[in-house]
This record gives C-alpha cells, sequence and structure tokens, in this order.
C-alpha cells in the first residue's frame, strides 16, 4: 500500500471512490482542492491510499497560515464534515500517520478532523458543534405534520405571505443576500470568485433557490446535492425576511423540492450548541448529532479556537456589523479566506 498525492490524472478515479463508499461526503471531492487553491490561495495536500492501482482511502487537506487565526492543517476548511475515509483499518491509520507527519514538517499549531463520528479517541475533541439531519417522507402533508406545532405555524404565515420560489443554476442573486446576512451578523464573507467556482467545479450539484415578494429578492439559499441528500449550506437574506417568515418558507420549500426529486436525506448542516440556528433547526423536529472534531496539537497545547464565541472577537465582531455593505464585501474576503 502506497500513500500518493491527488494530482489531475486520478481526479476520476478519486471521485468515483468518494461517490462510491458510504461514510464519504460531498466535502471530499477532489473538486475543493481547486476551489480552495484557486479562490483562497491555501495550498492543499488532497491524500489518498492505493494498492496496484485500487483506491482504498482518501484524506483532503489544506493548511491555512494566518497571523490573526493561527497555522492549521485542516480536513477541510469551509466544510463541515472531513477526516478520513477509508475501506479498511490499515489505509486509515496509515492516512493518518501520514497527516500527522506532514503537520509535524509544517510546524502547524494543529491538525484537525471534521468528523461526523468519533474516529480518534486519543486526540483532543472539540464539543461545540452538532448536525442535524433526517430522512423526508415522499408525502408532503406527512412531513408538515411531522414538524412541531409551533414550527408548523410559521411555515404557514410564510405560505400566506404572497412568497414566490425561483429556482436557478447560477450564484450571484444568492450570495448577495449571503453576504448581507453576514455583515449584519459580524461575519466577514468569502469572496465572490469562491461562490463562482464552487458553480463551476460541481455544475448542477450547486443550486440556488430564491425566495421573492412582490418581485423583489427577501431571502436566498445556496445548496449542494450528493447522492440522494440536499444539503443547504449558504443561507441569506434582508430586513424584509423576518416580518414575511421567509426562511421557514425558504426551507420548507426546499423540503418539496427535494422530494419532487426523490432526494429524501435533508442535512441541515453544522450549528454551535445552543445558538440560534441550533435552536432553529431544532423546532423542525430535527434531533441533534454531535461531531466530532478531533485535534493532533503540534505547536498548540490547547484546541484552535477560531470561531465568532471566541470572546476575543468580540469587539472585531461588534465593530464588523457597522460597516457599509459595499466596504464589508471588499475587504471581508481577505479575512474570510483564513477562518475556514
Amino acid at each position: 500500500m502506497h500513500i500518493r498525492t491527488l494530482d489531475k490524472s486520478c481526479r476520476e478515479q478519486w471521485d468515483n471512490f468518494v461517490h462510491t463508499t458510504p461514510q464519504a461526503t460531498f466535502f471530499h471531492l477532489s473538486g475543493w482542492q481547486r476551489v480552495i487553491e484557486e479562490t483562497c490561495g491555501h495550498r492543499t495536500f488532497f491524500l489518498y491510499a492505493e494498492e496496484n492501482g485500487t483506491f482504498l482511502g482518501v484524506l483532503p487537506l489544506a493548511q491555512i497560515k494566518s497571523l490573526l487565526f493561527g497555522h492549521r492543517l485542516t480536513s477541510l476548511p469551509f466544510c463541515v464534515y472531513g477526516g478520513v475515509v477509508a475501506i479498511n483499518t490499515e489505509a486509515e491509520q496509515a492516512l493518518r500517520q501520514a497527516a500527522c507527519e506532514l503537520a509535524e514538517q509544517l510546524n502547524v499549531d494543529a491538525l484537525e478532523f471534521r468528523n461526523l463520528h468519533e474516529v480518534h479517541s486519543d486526540w483532543a475533541t472539540k464539543k461545540l458543534y452538532v448536525t442535524f439531519r433526517k430522512t423526508l417522507l415522499p408525502d408532503h402533508d406527512k412531513n408538515l405534520k411531522a414538524i412541531p406545532n409551533r414550527q408548523r405555524a410559521v411555515i404557514r404565515k410564510g405560505l400566506a405571505a404572497n412568497l414566490k420560489t425561483e429556482q436557478e443554476q447560477g450564484w450571484q442573486r444568492g450570495y448577495r443576500l449571503y453576504a448581507e446576512s453576514l455583515r449584519n451578523l459580524g461575519t466577514p464573507v468569502l469572496t465572490a470568485r469562491y461562490f463562482r467556482a464552487l458553480f463551476d467545479e460541481f455544475g448542477s450539484a450547486c443550486r440556488t433557490q430564491v425566495i421573492t415578494h412582490k418581485g423583489r429578492d427577501v431571502a436566498g439559499l445556496i445548496s449542494f446535492y450528493f447522492r440522494g441528500q440536499v444539503l443547504p449550506y449558504y443561507a441569506g437574506s434582508n430586513h424584509q425576511a423576518r416580518a414575511l417568515h421567509a426562511h421557514a418558507y425558504m426551507y420548507w420549500a426546499l423540503m418539496c423540492a427535494a422530494v419532487e426529486e426523490g432526494v429524501y436525506c435533508f442535512d441541515y448542516g453544522r450549528s454551535k450548541i445552543d445558538t440560534g440556528s441550533y435552536r432553529f433547526k431544532k423546532n423542525w423536529g430535527f434531533n441533534p448529532e454531535p461531531l466530532y472534531y478531533e485535534y493532533f496539537l503540534v505547536n498548540s497545547k490547547t484546541i484552535p479556537e477560531v470561531n465568532p464565541l471566541n470572546p476575543k472577537y468580540r469587539l472585531f465582531i461588534q465593530a464588523w456589523k457597522s460597516l457599509p455593505l459595499p466596504v464589508a464585501n471588499l475587504i471581508g474576503p481577505m479575512l474570510a479566506r483564513n477562518l475556514g
């Protein structure tokens, strides 16, 4: 068995392995290498284990080096899931060892794996995030009845608000709404080039849903589709959305569209425990499942805390909220590329 680095000649084989291995996720696809390198400028190390030309495991990694946010090797920045995917223990251990050696060679603070399940019981683990996933039924009425009464009432208010849904392959409208929301939350937004690259690289697996009211965009959602799953990933809205209950309407519309297409796994994605997004998703009747973000510490003595809950970023967040949107969108990508 050999550990090798992904190149153009074996991208198709890499992606075939990801599509046919149950533990793999959308975030293990080879396209993330180009997206991260070309739009964020980070070095990537997409490692794979092979024997006699057959893939046994994959591990996508990217290096983030920042004066503000530290020096990390991550699988994978901008992605909620990551880590090793392998068909046997030998390949998993070999890729894990190769990643640890690489982390030491690069002299990073820490190596981070974003696992769905506990893998490295001997590593430091961050217990900050959960994910919300649920299997939808083919019947819209049954799916609506499965949502708790209070949230179901909010959805009905959205349905009564004369909102319209538009589906499109482009990214621009969804990006504008997402960028506005992030500014309002005090978070820098990734460059528009990043979103363009996502759609160029993943094609129909990336889709935009825009919610309009009287012909004006009020909320938008960029989702990923992968192996019978839909992952609503980048959501945004303007000041009108709250009064119109546009977010509830938007997610319900996505569920209905997914079912019509035969996509039954709805992955609501990652949330920090006991935050607003966490409570919003629980209100839909989704049960939180812990995510195991595991760390091999190299230079750092503690787990890196690059997230808005870290008190040292509080003043920065408050200042960012007051920026004019064009200014936030101009300088935000220089910071967001290192948040990961």
